[in-house]
């Protein structure tokens, strides 16, 4: 067997978590040797395509499943939304400084300033609705936040909403300015063009069959051709799982203690898209909805604004849909084979704790197509069937994790799994997911690099101005932040 290639870091999977990890490590580090194995043959093809994702800027400000109720009916705690706003924040300072130093194209190539809105229906809700807006509309993050029970206003916000709906309904609403629509495909092949003219393989067709530790030499990857079958090795010192529901199987067999007592609980979805340009000219907007009992934070309904390659659509969904894949292009078999003796409890007890879930999800299976339209009707009033066409969106895996007390919890959001040494990392779950790229990139960075660090933090300062710092604790820089990146990446207020 042939000497392996040497590689100070090894990228496992095409997307948008390898992409910005890559092009992180290459400015802060130009000599580093990277490559990036990704089994399909092109970059962004699953969760990161376009049509996989819902394109939302997730920023909290109108994703319901961030801020959740309280029992009391007191307001309700801002504190998951600000920390997700936050981190948004972090990957619009990255892009802004990609695209003022050429790494991206025009900003309109991958994102477009698109009114981010909650639309919810039925007094409970629009009582819920109201008290988030007094939870949120004084912090700094936030700050452009609007509020409205009058259907007339809604409807100068999204006349979709309103046309054809009964007016003795209490509706309420909420609009920020800020939001944003992106093109997770488009930014990830930019990103990667960059790497190949910056001296990184990106290989395609490429899948990691199996790792093994190398003592204090790093990881042995064994790399399977999956068009020829020829078999190659390569040494990384480290390694980063950027492969989305497949990043679970890669880390078990890694064999790290880390990663032991996790399972992942896979999703997956459809959409509804319209093309109809009259439609698509009278809503420009993503409006969410309160999510059924029992949806994973995903299946939250909302009708979108969507721009991919240049084209406005809208999108309205997701349905989910249910099958042990752990990727849109993945085998059958991944969930029963991702089954260990340290993760059967875990397994066992989310599935006990969380019939509303299995009840919700065996529901969307019974769904036939004019049931899914009906919750469009929900939405949209007037719409007809012949404007839309049903397509499959990507698929989730939610992460799975042991519990002390109930033996396992269903964790709606991401989690960093790392060894012990640092050697390896892998990110596992979906929502908020490519929104927070950026901020997951760097928490890799500052566990697996921490030695590197010290050195690194003025350069990582001067990409990102706020690393290190809380906009949320800093109106002023909240806000000087807010303009800068909007004018960089051309985004409005209006």
């Amino acid at each position: 067997m042939s000497t392996p290639k040497i590689l100070d870091v090894a990228l496992v999977g095409g997307g948008i978590m390898s992409a910005t990890l890559g092009v992180l490590l290459k400015h802060l580090n130009p000599n580093l040797k990277i490559q990036v194995f990704e089994r399909l043959e092109g970059t962004a093809l699953e969760s990161s395509n376009a049509w996989n994702n819902a394109g939302t800027g997730h920023a909290a400000l109108c994703e319901l499943n961030y801020m959740p109720d309280s029992s009391d009916g007191s307001l309700p705690s801002a504190k998951k939304a600000n920390e997700i706003n936050e981190q948004f924040q972090l990957s619009r300072q990255f892009w802004s400084h990609l695209v003022n130093t050429g790494v991206l194209a025009a900003p309109d190539s991958f994102i477009h300033s698109t009114p981010h809105m909650t639309f919810v229906r039925g007094t409970k809700n629009v009582d819920y609705l109201s008290r988030r807006y007094q939870a949120l509309k004084d912090l700094p993050l936030f700050n452009d936040l609007e509020y409205t029970e009058d259907p007339e206003v809604i409807q100068s916000w999204a006349p979709l909403l309103i046309e054809g709906r009964n007016s003795q309904e209490p509706i309420a609403a909420t609009r920020a300015n800020s939001g944003t629509d992106v093109d997770f495909g488009s930014l990830t092949r930019q990103m990667f063009a960059w790497l190949r003219n910056n001296n990184v393989v990106v290989q395609t067709s490429a899948e990691v069959k199996s790792l093994t530790k190398t003592g204090s030499h790093g990881w042995n990857l064994k790399i399977m051709d999956t068009k020829s079958g020829q078999i190659d090795f390569i040494n990384s010192k480290f390694v980063f799982v950027g492969a989305g529901g497949w990043a679970l199987k890669l880390l078990q067999k890694s064999g790290i203690a880390e990663a032991k007592g996790y399972g992942t609980f896979p999703v997956g979805g459809q959409w509804l898209r319209s093309d109809n340009p009259d439609l698509v000219r009278k809503h420009r907007a993503k409006v969410y909805a309160q999510a059924e009992v029992g949806a994973p934070p995903m299946s939250v309904p909302h009708l979108d604004t969507r721009v991919v390659d240049g084209k406005a659509s809208l999108l309205f969904g997701p349905y989910a849909t249910a099958n042990p894949k752990f990727l849109k292009y993945g085998s059958i078999f991944d969930l029963p084979t991702s089954l260990r003796p340290r993760n059967l409890v875990p397994y066992v007890s989310v599935a006990l704790r969380n019939f509303g879930l299995v009840k919700y999800l065996v529901g969307e299976l019974l769904k036939n197509k004019k049931r899914k339209f009906q919750s469009l009707l929900d939405f949209m009033p007037t719409a007809v069937a012949k404007d839309w066409t049903l397509l499959d969106a990507g698929q989730r895996a939610q992460v799975i994790k042991k519990d002390s007390l109930k033996g396992g919890v269903l964790q709606f959001g991401t989690e960093l799994v790392t060894s012990r040494d640092g050697s390896i990392s892998g990110l596992l779950g979906a929502s908020p997911g490519a929104s927070t790229a950026v901020y997951a990139m760097l928490q890799v960075i500052e566990t697996s690099f921490s030695s590197e660090l010290k050195n690194w933090k003025k350069e990582l300062q001067k990409i990102i101005p706020s690393y290190g710092v809380k906009l949320s604790d800093n109106p002023t820089l909240a806000k000087k932040t807010l303009e800068e990146t909007s004018k960089i990446l051309k985004l409005t207020n209006s």
